[in-house]
């Protein structure tokens, strides 16, 4: 590469940077590494390729030179010095936003691990070539490039935090996310629909947090999870002695919910009978406990979710019209991650960067060709589905990014999957049928995060079949 190469490469890969930073600094790097000679020739090397250059000769020298130069934003250096080794510098520099390539003539795979897993951006064996620091420093300035990317989305979009992991920059993302801070300070119900996994929950909490009932509760119930013999309990509570095991009277989670908000997780699963004190209490702002005799007023916002279709429901008679039109004061319905692919690369920054912390893990996100398998693929299970296999996936890698290895066999496409299946010549249909089985098995769990209640209705078979199938299959553990 010519000199200003990989400035024309900054410009190339990050066309809206002209006036950020890095364009401002001309791409500086610090190189350190106590021989003298060995710093002259990676000098030259690096400025070549279109590098501004800094020279410490030990990392506490360095230390003092990132100090006050706060525009170097890469370092190349030495693994073995005097006063401070490379290995003290990683630690010393971790939390500044710096990459750090390490360098060593006396590394192993050990050595290399250590230091990826202590926050190493690289690591590079001398004696080196020429293009091995170039292939290097293009790795660098790409991930600058996603970083800085991800940084102008966000800024486009608003805070992913903000949302508590519901990112996007797609229309129907943008759609839903105007609805929530539309309706967010009023008491009006909502009603949630989308597929499994689309982050339902997490916009119930931000209408929660948008409001003026923020600092009160914000329950959630499972109206799918609890027998419908303990439902309305928990629902509504019970005075003592109400029925057999009622020792002490129970407030139900509207009156737990007094000033804030109720979330109604799987509407749609609530018993028919339910769904009558349900629309009572509704209407009435009030809640009367089993086996009590007075009616209790509540100030509760009301948000209902399902994956269910409710009016397909209310034609069959299993949903009540009446609570339905209760319920749908406002409508919000979240389109499965199919069909906001753009939002995918955001997502996927945000959910890697929460699961490494989560694991006390370092990350630098994911590779390219990783992210064209995870834009590409239909996440049936969706956001719940990404989140998965990508903490799987950080926990496979080797080094700080996810690569296409790391990713499940699902993920990489329909070729991987039949692999998966066993051998591609085995034409018995009683093996690969107890292998796609296994398969389905594996993926119901991870879709349902390991709930088997309802990885069994999934899989269309009963939670006792189900449970005989994990432990023949092995997968107690999955």
């Amino acid at each position: 590469m010519k000199p200003g190469g990989v400035r024309r490469v900054l410009h190339r890969y990050i066309p809206s940077m002209t006036d950020s930073a890095l364009a401002d600094t001309q791409a500086r790097i610090l190189i350190v590494d106590d021989e003298g000679n060995l710093r002259h020739v990676l000098r030259a090397i690096v400025e070549q390729f279109g590098f501004d250059v800094t020279e410490a000769v030990n990392g506490a020298d360095a230390l003092s030179k990132l100090d006050s130069d706060p525009s170097l934003r890469f370092v190349l250096c030495d693994l073995r010095m005097p006063v401070m080794d490379g290995m003290e510098l990683l630690d010393s520099v971790s939390g500044r936003g710096l990459r750090v390539v390490m360098m060593s003539a006396y590394g192993t795979t050990d050595t290399a691990v250590e230091a990826l897993g202590r926050g190493a951006a690289d690591y590079i064996s001398k004696p080196f070539r020429a293009e091995e620091i170039r292939a290097c420093l293009d790795r660098l300035v790409e991930r600058e490039h996603l970083k800085a990317e991800n940084e102008r989305l966000r800024a486009t979009v608003g805070s992913p935090a903000s949302f508590e992991g519901f990112v996007g920059r797609s229309p129907g993302a943008r759609r839903v996310a105007d609805l929530i801070e539309k309706v967010a300070a009023y008491p009006s119900t909502v009603l949630l629909t989308g597929e499994s996994g689309t982050g339902k929950e997490v916009l119930a909490r931000a209408l929660h947090a948008r409001s003026d009932r923020s600092l009160r509760p914000f329950v959630a119930v499972n109206c799918g999870a609890i027998p419908e013999s303990l439902l309305e309990s928990e629902l509504f509570g019970h005075e003592r002695g109400a029925f057999t095991g009622a020792v002490r009277a129970h407030a139900g989670l509207f009156e737990q919910a007094h000033g804030g908000t109720l979330l109604l997780d799987e509407i749609g699963e609530m018993p028919s009978v339910l769904q009558t004190r349900l629309l009572r209490v509704l209407e009435a702002s009030t809640v009367r406990r089993i086996g009590g005799q007075k009616d209790r007023p509540i100030n509760v916002r009301v948000v209902a979710a399902t994956a269910r279709d409710l009016d397909e429901m209310v034609a069959d008679g299993s949903f009540r019209d009446d609570l339905l039109y209760r319920l749908r004061v406002v409508h919000i319905h979240v389109p499965p991650l199919r069909e906001r692919a753009d939002d995918i690369p955001l997502l996927v920054a945000a959910l890697v960067d929460r699961a490494a912390e989560r694991l006390g893990r370092p990350s630098a996100g994911v590779t390219e060709a990783a992210m064209r398998h995870l834009v590409g693929y239909r996440w049936p299970g969706n956001v719940r589905e990404l989140e998965n296999a990508l903490e799987r996936s950080l926990l496979m890698a080797t080094g700080p990014q996810i690569d296409e290895a790391d990713l499940p066999a699902v993920v990489l496409g329909s070729e991987r999957d039949m692999l998966a299946l066993g051998d591609a010549d085995d034409l018995s249909i009683k093996r690969r049928t107890a292998a796609l089985e296994r398969m389905l098995i594996q993926r119901a769990l991870v879709l349902t995060s390991g709930n088997r209640t309802q990885a069994a209705k999934q899989l269309d078979i009963s939670y006792k079949a189900l449970v005989y199938k994990i432990r023949g299959y092995g997968l107690e553990d999955e």
